[in-house]
């Protein structure tokens, strides 16, 4: 698609219309632009959008509200920048651009003629006339004199939404239930009309990626839709590939593509509002939801307590001295790590799309797990420490429900990606202290996933996103322990799926050395070391071998989403090893600045996102501060609708940079130690938690500038850091990180360097 970039840029200044504030009376909440990353363009030819909307709710909400631009499905989000008309107002479940949407359900006001297909009902917008914050959306759509404002508010479950109509004979509100034009399952989604409650009540049981994963008789997407005002007419409606047979004053109606609608009178600025409550249980839940989340018709007061979450939430890290160009950006970044996983479960209940029954607890769900492990999970460790425990529970439920734990889960299997990341994310999680569930049951988890190949391993070759085939495991696990390496002429992505099953079986090796179960630990720990079975000396290079142990003569084969550059050094569990494999330092650090100098870096590409620090094993640290630099620059970063260098990725993109520009990263899962990159800000005052108790951390960073970006001293609480490395028993334990930068490299300024 040919985007008009020039627009996007002029259209982006009179977006950050909150820029022109006072900045002395901006709060965090104010500094977020939800409308960064939402276009489909790239920042060059190629390269993909950011993949996010601007939805409403709280905090990790369970349903997303949200302006629908077009038909969402798999690759396409429900909001897009450049397009130009509003066809809905949605609750949405989707998670991100290559992932699917279940159980939603969307609302549209209108004017005139009835029009029922999201595109015949359609209405032109301007995003002069729009604004977007994480608790308020608003979009004035339609002709002049024949305008309809739209406005969102929304908890975590429920919406409530205003439309305020022009004078009209013909005003009404059409609610679409489901909307399938094509899919490779049968759904059929019910809704039901009761004019004397004002309300509509249904379910939508579709779920987009379906055909990845088991079926799921009960999965239901449960709404309740209430109005303020009476009904003067209604029906309902259906159209599966055909124009919209309508029933007027139909009550009930089922269908693949089908919804009701509502008609009345409007006077001149007449509001209309509409509440919409959801669950994944029972419409009585939905009720429930509703009577805890919105009990009231009053909009301003959602938009107020959910601004008031969001702040406090935002607030955990105060940002001093950076620019407001750099706050909008940190903000909202900080925003993107903040909605997913999302909550599943409603007020002590969930329903499991793993058992396909209703169970006691807290749940979380759409895990990004091959991009999240890597910093948005860590991240989570600082900012949001009371929901690490519950989290890894939710995925020991799935584990108990299902048999095994996700790896992609949206919101069931859906064999999606390589390595089982699960184990990463537990086991980090386990060894900073977050032990808030069953510690046996976790082991026996990921243990599973590290010791038992998937049913019939050796029979199929494990492509992404195959159909019909149902597992949750690590496919080629059978050959990685018997050859010591997946072979290539047996498994798909084999030279990914060796590096990644390394990254998970050293992560489960911390857990088992702590646990006392040491032969767990050594055969764990020798596995992980397999990756060095696939470096070819006369390349150069991790290559695919074949089962009789050649190589295979594709040198790109064998890689996931990249090639053998994006997974060079990939082995982030044992950078020591990878050292060792090129020769030492010295010759490490010269393939690293080949492989930045050669620009075959993807910052857009999760692989590499630790490969900046990198310089620090190898003794140049200064190479990884020019590198936080540049790569937390606008070169990736910038405050306008076209602002993520490619998909956010469910928040990783985003927590790469907050701890980019706070100067430190988490390397290598299962362990504490996080890699010292450069501090961007001057200041940061970190809001944390430590036995239960507040605390503060602050990172400071004096004489920062354009050109002072290398780090000269280093020093914790007054005592000098002596390698470039900090803990997170250091981090949560101490008070001031306390940097002194200058505008040229300090090469003592660490030891060993």
């Amino acid at each position: 698609m040919k985007t008009n970039k020039k627009f996007l840029y002029t259209i982006s200044t009179l977006l950050i219309w909150i820029s022109l504030l006072p900045a002395q009376n901006k709060m965090e909440i104010d500094y977020v632009n939800p409308l960064i990353g939402t276009p489909t363009a790239g920042f060059m030819e190629g390269r993909d959008g950011g993949g996010t909307m601007p939805c409403v709710g709280t905090p990790f909400a369970m349903t997303n509200f949200v302006a629908q631009t077009r038909e969402n499905k798999i690759s396409e989000m429900p909001y897009v920048f450049e397009d130009k008309t509003i066809q809905g107002f949605m609750a949405t479940h989707q998670p991100t651009v290559w992932m699917g949407d279940y159980g939603y359900v969307s609302i549209m006001p209108q004017l005139g003629k009835l029009k029922l297909l999201p595109k015949d009902r359609a209405l032109s917008f301007n995003h002069t006339e729009e604004i977007s914050k994480p608790n308020y959306y608003s979009v004035s759509m339609g002709d002049k004199g024949q305008k309809i404002k739209g406005e969102i508010a929304a908890a975590s479950r429920c919406g409530i939404f205003q439309f305020t109509f022009p004078k009209s004979d013909e005003s009404h509100i059409v609610i679409q239930g489901i909307n399938i034009t094509e899919n490779k399952k049968a759904f059929h989604g019910y809704i039901r009309i009761d004019e004397k409650k004002k309300e509509i009540t249904g379910y939508n049981p579709e779920r987009m990626s379906s055909h990845l994963g088991p079926e799921l008789k009960n999965f239901k997407g449960y709404f309740i839709i209430q109005f303020d005002k009476s009904f003067e007419r209604f029906g309902t409606w259906n159209s599966f590939r055909t124009e919209p047979d309508i029933n007027e004053m139909g009550r009930e109606q089922t269908g693949a593509r089908m919804g009701g609608y509502i008609s009345f009178k409007t006077i001149k600025n007449e509001t209309v509002k509409v509440k919409i409550a959801t669950s994944f249980i029972s419409l009585e839940q939905a009720r429930e939801n509703l009577s805890k989340e919105i009990p009231d018709w009053d909009f301003d007061k959602v938009v107020e307590d959910t601004g008031d979450i969001w702040q406090e939430n935002l607030s955990r890290i105060k940002v001093d001295g950076a620019t407001e160009d750099q706050k909008s950006i940190f903000y909202t970044a900080l925003f993107h790590t903040m909605l997913f996983p999302r909550e599943f479960s409603e007020y002590g209940r969930y329903y499991s799309p793993f058992d396909d029954k209703i169970h006691e607890g807290v749940s979380y769900n759409d895990y990004s797990l091959w991009d999240t492990f890597r910093a948005l999970h860590p991240l989570l460790h600082f900012t949001h420490p009371e929901r690490v425990s519950p989290m890894v529970q939710s995925l020991l439920q799935m584990y108990q429900e299902g048999g095994w734990l996700p790896k992609w889960p949206n919101p069931t299997y859906t064999n999606i990606m390589t390595g089982t990341h699960a184990d990463a994310v537990i086991a980090d999680a386990y060894v900073k202290g977050f032990r808030d569930y069953d510690l046996d049951l976790a082991y026996e988890a990921v243990r599973k996933n590290a010791m038992h190949p998937p049913y019939r391993d050796t029979e199929k070759p494990w492509g992404d996103r195959d159909e019909g085939t149902l597992y949750e495991a690590r496919g080629g696990l059978t050959y990685y322990h018997s050859l010591g390496y997946v072979a290539s002429d047996k498994t798909r992505e084999s030279v990914t799926r060796t590096i990644e099953f390394g990254i998970d079986d050293y992560s489960i090796a911390q857990m088992a050395k702590d646990m006392g179960k040491m032969e767990d630990y050594e055969r764990l720990m020798g596995w992980s070391k397999n990756y060095k079975n696939l470096y070819n000396k006369e390349t150069g290079f991790l290559n695919a071998r074949l089962y009789n142990g050649d190589w295979d003569k594709n040198e790109q084969e064998g890689f996931t989403e990249g090639g053998r550059w994006t997974y060079l050094f990939g082995a982030m569990h044992d950078i020591q090893g990878s050292i060792e494999l090129f020769g030492g330092k010295e010759k490490f650090a010269a393939k690293l600045n080949e492989n930045f100098d050669g620009q075959h870096y993807r910052h857009d590409n999760e692989p590499g996102h630790h490969y900046a620090y990198l310089f620090n094993y190898a003794g140049q640290p200064w190479k990884t501060q020019e590198l936080i630099r540049k790569h937390t620059s606008t070169i990736n970063y910038r405050n306008h609708p076209l602002g993520i260098n490619g998909n956010d990725d469910c928040g990783q993109m985003s927590a790469w940079y907050v701890f980019g520009v706070m100067g430190f990263y988490p390397v290598t899962p299962g362990t504490e130690t996080f890699a010292i990159g450069a501090p961007q800000f001057p200041e940061f005052t970190l809001r944390l938690i430590k036995d239960g108790a507040p605390k503060s951390f602050k990172i400071i960073a004096n004489n920062l500038s354009e050109t002072n970006k290398y780090i000269q001293s280093l020093t914790l609480d007054g005592k000098v850091v002596e390698e470039p490395f900090i803990t997170y028993t250091q981090i949560m334990n101490g008070n001031v990180l306390e940097f002194e930068m200058g505008n040229s490299p300090n090469r003592t300024a660490f030891k060993n360097n």
